[in-house]
């Protein structure tokens, strides 16, 4: 096998169950590691522990919110990029999100191949501000 380039890292994290599992195995069949978090609270150790390259986080959540996850993991992670899950289009707390620096909102119920699209343009954003 000649597969020695590195498979990019995502951190999704969202407390629906079906709904991680589904998206998990979608990003996995696209040729991304994924790891997964039921909460923010374990989100914020994974962050810390796996390095990922992008985070999908979904706002409400049990334990820790996605919003308070986000703040904390800016104070120790100010550059890998967010994009934010939420089921409602006028959730208060993505434009509070959006203040910490996200790279976009992914509605849940869309298509999977929008997050896709979010994903690899906030990783090619990402990659040439490292430049």
């Amino acid at each position: 096998m000649a597969e020695l380039e590195k498979k990019t890292k995502a951190l999704l994290v969202d407390d629906e169950t079906d709904f991680r599992q589904l998206m998990s195995f979608w990003m996995q069949s696209k040729g991304y590691a994924v790891v997964e978090a039921s909460n923010g609270e374990d989100a914020v150790r994974l962050v810390k522990e796996e390095k990922p390259d992008i985070i999908f986080l979904d706002l409400n959540m049990p334990v820790m919110d996605g919003t308070e996850a986000l703040m904390k993991i800016r104070e120790f992670n100010k550059d890998v990029p967010v994009i934010v899950i939420s089921a409602y289009v006028e959730d208060k707390r993505a434009k509070e999100a959006m203040k910490a620096g996200i790279s976009g909102v992914f509605y849940k119920g869309k298509d999977f191949q929008e997050g896709l699209a979010l994903l690899e343009a906030a990783l090619h954003t990402h990659r040439q501000l490292k430049k």
